[in-house]
Protein backbone atom coordinates (compact mmCIF):
# COMPACT_ATOMS: atom_id res chain seq x y z
CA UNK A 1 0.00 0.00 0.00
CA UNK A 2 2.95 2.70 0.45
CA UNK A 3 4.30 1.53 -2.52
CA UNK A 4 1.25 2.49 -4.11
CA UNK A 5 1.04 6.04 -2.55
CA UNK A 6 4.91 6.55 -3.66
CA UNK A 7 3.61 5.93 -7.14
CA UNK A 8 0.83 8.46 -6.90
CA UNK A 9 2.25 12.13 -8.65
CA UNK A 10 1.14 14.90 -6.90
CA UNK A 11 -1.30 15.70 -9.77
CA UNK A 12 -2.74 12.30 -9.82
CA UNK A 13 -3.34 12.24 -6.08
CA UNK A 14 -4.99 16.01 -6.41
CA UNK A 15 -7.53 14.30 -8.56
CA UNK A 16 -7.92 11.38 -6.73
CA UNK A 17 -9.11 13.81 -3.46
CA UNK A 18 -10.98 15.66 -5.39
CA UNK A 19 -13.25 17.39 -4.35
CA UNK A 20 -10.87 18.07 -1.03
CA UNK A 21 -10.90 21.62 0.09
CA UNK A 22 -8.84 23.71 -2.63
CA UNK A 23 -6.41 24.95 0.13
CA UNK A 24 -4.67 20.91 -1.06
CA UNK A 25 -4.18 22.77 -4.31
CA UNK A 26 -1.72 24.89 -2.76
CA UNK A 27 -0.69 22.70 -0.03
CA UNK A 28 0.91 19.72 -1.66
CA UNK A 29 2.76 19.01 1.54
CA UNK A 30 -0.69 18.76 2.97
CA UNK A 31 -2.23 15.82 0.30
CA UNK A 32 -0.11 13.21 1.65
CA UNK A 33 -1.45 14.32 5.16
CA UNK A 34 -5.01 13.85 3.32
CA UNK A 35 -3.81 10.26 2.00
CA UNK A 36 -3.23 8.91 5.41
CA UNK A 37 -6.02 10.39 6.47
CA UNK A 38 -8.11 8.55 3.38
CA UNK A 39 -6.18 4.96 4.51
CA UNK A 40 -6.58 5.31 8.05
CA UNK A 41 -10.45 5.87 7.30
CA UNK A 42 -10.40 2.86 4.83
CA UNK A 43 -9.02 0.35 8.24
CA UNK A 44 -11.08 2.19 10.19
CA UNK A 45 -14.32 1.65 8.35
CA UNK A 46 -13.13 -2.14 8.00
CA UNK A 47 -12.87 -2.72 11.23
CA UNK A 48 -15.86 -0.94 12.32
CA UNK A 49 -17.73 -3.38 9.39
CA UNK A 50 -16.47 -6.22 11.55
CA UNK A 51 -17.67 -5.19 14.73
CA UNK A 52 -21.24 -4.01 13.47
CA UNK A 53 -21.29 -7.52 11.44
CA UNK A 54 -20.20 -9.01 14.61
CA UNK A 55 -23.22 -6.85 16.12
CA UNK A 56 -25.75 -7.36 13.85
CA UNK A 57 -25.27 -11.53 13.75
CA UNK A 58 -25.53 -11.27 17.96
CA UNK A 59 -29.18 -12.10 18.14
CA UNK A 60 -29.49 -14.19 14.85
CA UNK A 61 -30.76 -17.29 14.67
CA UNK A 62 -32.03 -17.61 18.26
CA UNK A 63 -35.19 -17.03 20.54
CA UNK A 64 -35.49 -14.43 23.14
CA UNK A 65 -38.58 -14.98 26.20
CA UNK A 66 -40.44 -11.93 27.65
CA UNK A 67 -41.71 -13.80 31.07
CA UNK A 68 -44.64 -12.41 32.20
CA UNK A 69 -45.29 -13.05 35.96
CA UNK A 70 -48.66 -12.87 35.73
CA UNK A 71 -52.03 -15.80 34.05
CA UNK A 72 -53.12 -13.89 30.88
CA UNK A 73 -55.47 -11.30 30.60
CA UNK A 74 -54.24 -8.73 33.17
CA UNK A 75 -52.50 -5.93 32.38
CA UNK A 76 -48.38 -7.02 32.86
CA UNK A 77 -49.91 -9.37 30.42
CA UNK A 78 -51.19 -7.09 27.77
CA UNK A 79 -47.67 -4.85 28.31
CA UNK A 80 -45.41 -8.25 28.07
CA UNK A 81 -47.19 -9.41 24.51
CA UNK A 82 -47.16 -5.87 23.17
CA UNK A 83 -43.66 -5.66 23.69
CA UNK A 84 -42.79 -9.24 22.60
CA UNK A 85 -44.44 -8.57 19.12
CA UNK A 86 -42.38 -4.99 18.64
CA UNK A 87 -38.69 -5.35 19.74
CA UNK A 88 -37.75 -8.16 17.41
CA UNK A 89 -36.50 -5.30 14.93
CA UNK A 90 -34.56 -3.73 17.04
CA UNK A 91 -32.34 -6.58 18.34
CA UNK A 92 -29.16 -7.36 15.84
CA UNK A 93 -30.40 -10.68 14.12
CA UNK A 94 -34.06 -10.40 14.42
CA UNK A 95 -34.58 -13.07 16.85
CA UNK A 96 -37.82 -14.94 17.05
CA UNK A 97 -39.43 -13.45 20.58
CA UNK A 98 -42.03 -14.99 22.86
CA UNK A 99 -44.18 -13.90 25.05
CA UNK A 100 -44.45 -16.91 28.03
CA UNK A 101 -46.91 -16.69 31.15
CA UNK A 102 -44.83 -17.72 34.18
CA UNK A 103 -47.26 -17.63 37.00
CA UNK A 104 -47.19 -18.21 40.60
CA UNK A 105 -46.93 -15.77 44.67
CA UNK A 106 -47.91 -12.34 42.23
CA UNK A 107 -44.84 -12.56 40.13
CA UNK A 108 -42.70 -13.20 42.71
CA UNK A 109 -42.13 -17.32 41.34
CA UNK A 110 -40.92 -15.52 37.83
CA UNK A 111 -38.22 -12.81 40.02
CA UNK A 112 -36.89 -15.77 41.69
CA UNK A 113 -36.25 -17.62 38.34
CA UNK A 114 -34.67 -14.39 36.39
CA UNK A 115 -32.58 -13.81 39.32
CA UNK A 116 -31.13 -17.42 40.21
CA UNK A 117 -32.07 -19.97 37.02
CA UNK A 118 -32.25 -17.82 33.86
CA UNK A 119 -29.76 -18.11 31.76
CA UNK A 120 -27.27 -14.80 31.89
CA UNK A 121 -26.68 -14.81 27.79
CA UNK A 122 -29.63 -11.93 26.89
CA UNK A 123 -32.29 -14.46 26.14
CA UNK A 124 -34.79 -14.45 28.89
CA UNK A 125 -36.15 -11.23 30.58
CA UNK A 126 -38.93 -11.11 32.89
CA UNK A 127 -41.77 -8.25 33.44
CA UNK A 128 -43.42 -9.26 37.19
CA UNK A 129 -44.59 -6.75 40.30
CA UNK A 130 -42.97 -3.63 41.44
CA UNK A 131 -43.89 -4.77 44.73
CA UNK A 132 -42.30 -8.40 44.61
CA UNK A 133 -39.00 -6.70 43.52
CA UNK A 134 -38.76 -5.16 46.96
CA UNK A 135 -40.00 -8.33 48.27
CA UNK A 136 -36.31 -8.39 50.32
CA UNK A 137 -36.86 -5.21 51.76
CA UNK A 138 -39.85 -6.14 53.35
CA UNK A 139 -38.06 -9.56 54.47
CA UNK A 140 -40.29 -11.75 52.52
CA UNK A 141 -38.45 -14.92 53.39
CA UNK A 142 -39.65 -16.54 49.72
CA UNK A 143 -37.67 -13.27 47.56
CA UNK A 144 -34.42 -15.18 47.13
CA UNK A 145 -32.50 -11.68 45.56
CA UNK A 146 -31.56 -8.47 45.77
CA UNK A 147 -33.26 -5.64 43.85
CA UNK A 148 -30.85 -3.82 42.98
CA UNK A 149 -28.72 -6.77 41.53
CA UNK A 150 -31.28 -7.44 38.61
CA UNK A 151 -29.88 -6.29 35.43
CA UNK A 152 -32.85 -3.52 34.80
CA UNK A 153 -33.57 -3.56 31.23
CA UNK A 154 -36.90 -0.68 31.43
CA UNK A 155 -39.71 0.55 32.64
CA UNK A 156 -42.79 0.66 30.42
CA UNK A 157 -45.01 2.72 32.80
CA UNK A 158 -45.12 4.59 35.80
CA UNK A 159 -48.44 3.16 36.82
CA UNK A 160 -51.02 4.75 39.11
CA UNK A 161 -52.38 2.34 41.56
CA UNK A 162 -55.95 2.26 42.82
CA UNK A 163 -58.83 0.32 45.06
CA UNK A 164 -61.90 -0.50 44.00
CA UNK A 165 -64.80 -1.72 46.02
CA UNK A 166 -67.88 -3.99 43.48
CA UNK A 167 -71.02 -2.37 43.09
CA UNK A 168 -73.04 -4.96 44.94
CA UNK A 169 -71.10 -4.97 47.94
CA UNK A 170 -72.89 -1.09 48.92
CA UNK A 171 -69.37 0.43 49.43
CA UNK A 172 -69.43 4.07 47.55
CA UNK A 173 -66.47 5.66 49.18
CA UNK A 174 -62.86 5.16 50.52
CA UNK A 175 -64.49 6.13 54.32
CA UNK A 176 -66.81 3.47 54.14
CA UNK A 177 -63.95 1.16 54.61
CA UNK A 178 -63.31 2.32 58.13
CA UNK A 179 -66.71 1.74 59.54
CA UNK A 180 -67.52 -1.91 58.81
CA UNK A 181 -65.11 -5.04 57.87
CA UNK A 182 -65.01 -5.21 54.49
CA UNK A 183 -63.64 -8.45 52.20
CA UNK A 184 -61.04 -8.22 49.75
CA UNK A 185 -59.06 -10.51 47.93
CA UNK A 186 -55.48 -11.23 46.34
CA UNK A 187 -53.30 -14.19 45.48
CA UNK A 188 -50.54 -13.85 47.84
CA UNK A 189 -49.31 -12.08 50.95
CA UNK A 190 -46.34 -10.71 48.50
CA UNK A 191 -49.18 -8.96 45.97
CA UNK A 192 -50.06 -5.44 45.64
CA UNK A 193 -53.75 -6.56 46.15
CA UNK A 194 -52.62 -7.44 49.98
CA UNK A 195 -50.14 -5.27 50.58
CA UNK A 196 -51.91 -1.95 50.05
CA UNK A 197 -55.06 -2.95 52.41
CA UNK A 198 -52.91 -3.40 55.27
CA UNK A 199 -51.34 -0.52 54.77
CA UNK A 200 -54.63 1.31 54.72
CA UNK A 201 -55.53 -0.85 58.11
CA UNK A 202 -52.12 0.31 59.49
CA UNK A 203 -52.12 3.68 58.70
CA UNK A 204 -55.27 5.15 57.74
CA UNK A 205 -57.52 2.99 60.13
CA UNK A 206 -59.68 0.95 57.69
CA UNK A 207 -60.94 -2.72 58.41
CA UNK A 208 -60.14 -4.81 55.50
CA UNK A 209 -60.14 -8.51 55.37
CA UNK A 210 -58.02 -9.93 53.16
CA UNK A 211 -58.97 -13.26 51.37
CA UNK A 212 -55.40 -15.23 49.63
CA UNK A 213 -55.16 -17.72 46.98
CA UNK A 214 -57.08 -16.51 44.21
CA UNK A 215 -55.63 -16.69 40.46
CA UNK A 216 -54.30 -13.42 40.25
CA UNK A 217 -56.27 -9.78 39.51
CA UNK A 218 -58.32 -11.93 37.09
CA UNK A 219 -59.11 -14.60 40.26
CA UNK A 220 -60.10 -11.49 42.25
CA UNK A 221 -62.49 -9.90 40.12
CA UNK A 222 -64.56 -13.08 39.14
CA UNK A 223 -64.49 -13.68 42.87
CA UNK A 224 -66.06 -10.02 43.47
CA UNK A 225 -68.84 -11.02 40.19
CA UNK A 226 -69.49 -14.12 42.39
CA UNK A 227 -70.06 -11.87 45.56
CA UNK A 228 -67.23 -13.67 47.45
CA UNK A 229 -65.72 -10.52 48.57
CA UNK A 230 -66.25 -6.89 48.28
CA UNK A 231 -63.30 -5.50 46.35
CA UNK A 232 -59.63 -5.12 45.64
CA UNK A 233 -56.55 -3.53 45.24
CA UNK A 234 -53.53 -3.16 43.30
CA UNK A 235 -55.75 -2.72 39.70
CA UNK A 236 -52.89 -0.14 37.73
CA UNK A 237 -54.93 2.56 36.14
CA UNK A 238 -53.10 1.28 32.84
CA UNK A 239 -54.97 -1.98 33.40
CA UNK A 240 -58.29 -0.52 34.10
CA UNK A 241 -58.33 1.37 31.14
CA UNK A 242 -56.95 -1.93 29.21
CA UNK A 243 -58.56 -4.82 30.39
CA UNK A 244 -61.16 -4.04 32.92
CA UNK A 245 -62.70 -0.54 30.91
CA UNK A 246 -66.36 -2.20 30.64
CA UNK A 247 -66.18 -3.06 34.74
CA UNK A 248 -64.61 0.54 35.36
CA UNK A 249 -66.82 2.44 32.89
CA UNK A 250 -70.15 0.97 33.98
CA UNK A 251 -69.64 2.01 37.24
CA UNK A 252 -69.40 -1.61 38.32
CA UNK A 253 -65.91 -1.49 39.73
CA UNK A 254 -65.52 1.66 41.67
CA UNK A 255 -62.44 3.22 42.37
CA UNK A 256 -62.25 4.38 45.85
CA UNK A 257 -58.89 5.87 45.92
CA UNK A 258 -55.59 6.65 43.81
CA UNK A 259 -52.39 5.14 45.26
CA UNK A 260 -50.09 6.73 42.44
CA UNK A 261 -47.29 9.42 43.62
CA UNK A 262 -49.86 12.16 41.69
CA UNK A 263 -52.86 12.83 40.65
CA UNK A 264 -54.27 11.21 37.16
CA UNK A 265 -56.93 13.52 35.51
CA UNK A 266 -58.73 10.30 34.74
CA UNK A 267 -59.69 9.91 38.37
CA UNK A 268 -60.62 13.48 38.70
CA UNK A 269 -63.02 13.17 42.21
CA UNK A 270 -60.86 10.30 43.59
CA UNK A 271 -59.56 10.83 46.50
CA UNK A 272 -55.73 10.88 46.59
CA UNK A 273 -53.82 8.89 49.16
CA UNK A 274 -50.80 11.18 50.25
CA UNK A 275 -53.21 14.05 50.50
CA UNK A 276 -54.40 11.55 53.46
CA UNK A 277 -50.98 11.40 55.05
CA UNK A 278 -50.28 13.46 58.60
CA UNK A 279 -46.85 14.51 58.30
CA UNK A 280 -43.71 13.99 55.80
CA UNK A 281 -42.58 10.96 57.41
CA UNK A 282 -45.88 9.25 57.11
CA UNK A 283 -45.79 10.59 53.29
CA UNK A 284 -42.24 8.65 53.15
CA UNK A 285 -43.53 5.66 54.76
CA UNK A 286 -46.25 5.93 52.01
CA UNK A 287 -43.56 5.98 49.14
CA UNK A 288 -42.39 2.61 50.18
CA UNK A 289 -45.89 0.94 49.95
CA UNK A 290 -47.44 2.73 47.46
CA UNK A 291 -44.88 4.24 45.68
CA UNK A 292 -43.75 1.46 44.24
CA UNK A 293 -45.99 2.11 41.66
CA UNK A 294 -44.00 4.59 39.63
CA UNK A 295 -41.75 1.11 38.74
CA UNK A 296 -44.86 0.23 37.07
CA UNK A 297 -44.08 -2.13 34.02
CA UNK A 298 -40.59 -3.32 35.10
CA UNK A 299 -38.54 -5.61 32.44
CA UNK A 300 -35.39 -6.99 33.94
CA UNK A 301 -32.54 -9.52 33.60
CA UNK A 302 -30.62 -11.58 35.57
CA UNK A 303 -27.86 -10.07 37.48
CA UNK A 304 -24.45 -10.20 36.04
CA UNK A 305 -25.76 -9.94 32.56
CA UNK A 306 -22.41 -8.89 30.38
CA UNK A 307 -21.80 -5.49 29.29
CA UNK A 308 -22.88 -6.38 25.54
CA UNK A 309 -26.37 -7.77 25.49
CA UNK A 310 -27.03 -5.46 28.71
CA UNK A 311 -26.30 -2.75 26.14
CA UNK A 312 -28.53 -4.39 23.23
CA UNK A 313 -31.37 -5.05 25.11
CA UNK A 314 -31.57 -1.63 26.76
CA UNK A 315 -30.89 0.09 23.57
CA UNK A 316 -33.80 -2.30 21.69
CA UNK A 317 -36.09 -1.69 24.63
CA UNK A 318 -36.00 1.99 24.14
CA UNK A 319 -36.17 2.13 20.58
CA UNK A 320 -39.60 0.09 20.58
CA UNK A 321 -40.96 2.81 23.07
CA UNK A 322 -40.48 5.13 20.41
CA UNK A 323 -41.87 2.80 17.80
CA UNK A 324 -44.63 4.30 16.08
CA UNK A 325 -46.21 0.87 14.93
CA UNK A 326 -45.88 -0.43 19.02
CA UNK A 327 -47.48 2.84 20.05
CA UNK A 328 -49.79 2.68 17.64
CA UNK A 329 -51.07 -0.99 19.35
CA UNK A 330 -50.50 0.14 22.83
CA UNK A 331 -52.86 2.87 22.27
CA UNK A 332 -55.56 0.79 21.12
CA UNK A 333 -54.75 -1.27 23.85
CA UNK A 334 -55.22 1.63 25.99
CA UNK A 335 -51.54 1.06 27.50
CA UNK A 336 -49.93 4.24 28.29
CA UNK A 337 -46.71 4.26 27.67
CA UNK A 338 -44.12 6.52 30.13
CA UNK A 339 -41.00 4.85 29.81
CA UNK A 340 -38.04 4.51 31.79
CA UNK A 341 -34.13 3.48 30.50
CA UNK A 342 -32.91 0.90 32.33
CA UNK A 343 -30.15 3.08 33.04
CA UNK A 344 -32.44 5.57 35.21
CA UNK A 345 -34.16 2.57 36.52
CA UNK A 346 -31.60 0.99 38.17
CA UNK A 347 -30.90 5.03 39.52
CA UNK A 348 -34.30 5.12 40.76
CA UNK A 349 -34.22 1.57 42.43
CA UNK A 350 -30.83 2.36 44.22
CA UNK A 351 -32.93 4.68 45.69
CA UNK A 352 -35.32 3.39 47.48
CA UNK A 353 -33.40 0.10 48.85
CA UNK A 354 -31.54 3.19 50.34
CA UNK A 355 -34.47 5.06 52.67
CA UNK A 356 -33.95 5.89 55.81
CA UNK A 357 -33.56 2.77 58.69
CA UNK A 358 -36.22 4.56 60.45
CA UNK A 359 -38.74 4.69 57.28
CA UNK A 360 -38.15 1.60 56.60
CA UNK A 361 -39.20 0.05 60.01
CA UNK A 362 -42.53 1.50 59.82
CA UNK A 363 -43.10 0.58 56.09
CA UNK A 364 -42.09 -3.30 57.50
CA UNK A 365 -44.49 -2.99 60.46
CA UNK A 366 -47.23 -1.55 58.25
CA UNK A 367 -46.39 -4.08 55.80
CA UNK A 368 -46.86 -7.30 58.62
CA UNK A 369 -49.22 -9.54 57.42
CA UNK A 370 -50.27 -11.24 60.62
CA UNK A 371 -52.41 -14.02 60.70
CA UNK A 372 -52.85 -15.34 56.40
CA UNK A 373 -56.18 -15.88 55.31
CA UNK A 374 -56.70 -18.50 52.21
CA UNK A 375 -59.89 -18.86 50.62
CA UNK A 376 -61.78 -21.93 50.89
CA UNK A 377 -62.34 -23.85 47.98
CA UNK A 378 -65.63 -26.01 46.79
CA UNK A 379 -66.14 -29.34 46.49
CA UNK A 380 -67.73 -32.05 43.85
CA UNK A 381 -67.02 -35.17 44.99
CA UNK A 382 -67.72 -37.99 42.66
CA UNK A 383 -68.07 -36.25 39.25
CA UNK A 384 -67.36 -38.05 36.23
CA UNK A 385 -65.18 -36.45 33.28
CA UNK A 386 -67.78 -36.24 30.37
CA UNK A 387 -65.29 -34.05 28.12
CA UNK A 388 -61.78 -33.07 27.85
CA UNK A 389 -60.18 -30.20 26.22
CA UNK A 390 -56.89 -27.95 26.77
CA UNK A 391 -58.01 -25.37 29.59
CA UNK A 392 -61.40 -26.77 30.32
CA UNK A 393 -63.30 -29.85 31.40
CA UNK A 394 -67.04 -30.77 31.71
CA UNK A 395 -67.77 -32.41 35.19
CA UNK A 396 -71.25 -34.62 35.43
CA UNK A 397 -72.25 -35.33 39.18
CA UNK A 398 -74.36 -38.50 40.47
CA UNK A 399 -77.96 -36.65 39.29
CA UNK A 400 -76.33 -35.90 35.62
CA UNK A 401 -75.37 -32.14 36.04
CA UNK A 402 -72.99 -30.61 34.34
CA UNK A 403 -69.93 -28.49 35.18
CA UNK A 404 -67.57 -26.71 33.41
CA UNK A 405 -63.78 -26.03 35.46
CA UNK A 406 -60.99 -24.42 34.30
CA UNK A 407 -57.84 -26.63 34.35
CA UNK A 408 -54.40 -25.56 34.02
CA UNK A 409 -51.01 -27.40 33.78
CA UNK A 410 -49.07 -25.66 36.39
CA UNK A 411 -52.17 -24.14 38.68
CA UNK A 412 -54.20 -27.48 38.68
CA UNK A 413 -52.99 -30.49 40.98
CA UNK A 414 -53.77 -34.30 39.52
CA UNK A 415 -53.64 -37.37 41.53
CA UNK A 416 -54.52 -40.27 39.47
CA UNK A 417 -54.84 -43.45 42.03
CA UNK A 418 -52.70 -41.40 44.69
CA UNK A 419 -49.70 -40.61 42.05
CA UNK A 420 -49.16 -37.41 40.80
CA UNK A 421 -50.33 -36.73 37.30
CA UNK A 422 -50.50 -34.28 34.82
CA UNK A 423 -53.62 -32.73 33.28
CA UNK A 424 -53.08 -34.06 29.97
CA UNK A 425 -53.66 -37.38 32.09
CA UNK A 426 -57.27 -36.83 32.40
CA UNK A 427 -59.68 -38.82 30.19
CA UNK A 428 -63.12 -39.00 29.46
CA UNK A 429 -65.10 -41.55 32.04
CA UNK A 430 -62.51 -41.05 35.05
CA UNK A 431 -64.21 -40.39 38.40
CA UNK A 432 -63.00 -37.95 40.38
CA UNK A 433 -63.21 -35.82 43.37
CA UNK A 434 -62.89 -31.88 42.34
CA UNK A 435 -61.94 -28.77 44.27
CA UNK A 436 -62.50 -25.62 42.37
CA UNK A 437 -63.22 -21.60 42.85
CA UNK A 438 -66.40 -22.10 41.49
CA UNK A 439 -68.07 -23.48 37.86
CA UNK A 440 -66.07 -22.03 35.25
CA UNK A 441 -63.27 -21.23 37.29
CA UNK A 442 -60.34 -23.14 37.97
CA UNK A 443 -59.79 -26.39 39.68
CA UNK A 444 -56.57 -26.46 41.61
CA UNK A 445 -57.04 -29.94 42.77
CA UNK A 446 -58.09 -33.39 40.72
CA UNK A 447 -58.02 -36.46 42.91
CA UNK A 448 -59.10 -39.45 40.72
CA UNK A 449 -59.60 -42.90 41.25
Amino acid sequence: MLRFVQRLSIGRFYTMLHPIPKLYKYAPERLFGAAAAILFMGFSVGAYSTVATAADEFYKGQTVKINIGFHPGGGYDAYGRVLARNISKYLPGNPSVLAVNFPGAGSLRLANYIYNRAPKNGLEVGIFASSVAFGPLYLVKQAKFKTENFTWIGNMDQSIGTCTAWHTSGIKSFEELKQREVIYGSSSPGSVASQHPRGFNAMLGTKIKIIHGYPGSTGVLLAMKRGEIEGGCGFALSSLKARRRQEWKSGKLRILIQTGKKKAPELAGVPHLYDMAKDDDEKRVMDLIYGLHTFGRPVAAPPGLPKKPTQLLRAAFMATMKDPKFLKEAGKLHLPINPWSGERLQKEIANFVNYPPSVIARARQAMDPGKILKVELKRLAGGTISKVGKKKITVKDGSGKSYVFKISGRRSKVKIAGKKSKTKALKVGMNCDFRYFAVKDLAPRINCK
